[in-house]
């Protein structure tokens, strides 16, 4: 298990989790979410906020997180509406 040590780690997952569930609440589906965490760890990675190892940590667990689709509640808080194409 990749845990999180740095306390600047932990609130860049924290803020990603916030991000990238309400992105779910608007209909973004996997891939989306994908993309938009992949451009926040670039954005970490060339600013060099973390040292390496917390962001190869931090890199590593949101891959898993990420795919996990027990992750998100879907819009409403329904996990069965997660990632639905209908907007209402």
């Amino acid at each position: 298990m990749t845990a999180l040590q740095n306390p600047e780690a932990i609130r860049h997952f924290q803020s990603l989790c916030d991000a990238c569930q309400q992105l779910a609440d608007r209909y973004h589906g996997p891939a989306e979410l994908r993309l938009y965490a992949d451009g926040y760890l670039h954005a970490l990675r060339r600013t060099a906020v973390l040292d390496p190892i917390s962001q190869r940590r931090l890199e590593e667990l949101v891959d898993r997180w990420i795919l996990d689709p027990s992750s998100f509640l879907g819009p409403g808080g329904d996990p069965s509406r997660l990632y639905e194409t209908g907007r209402n």
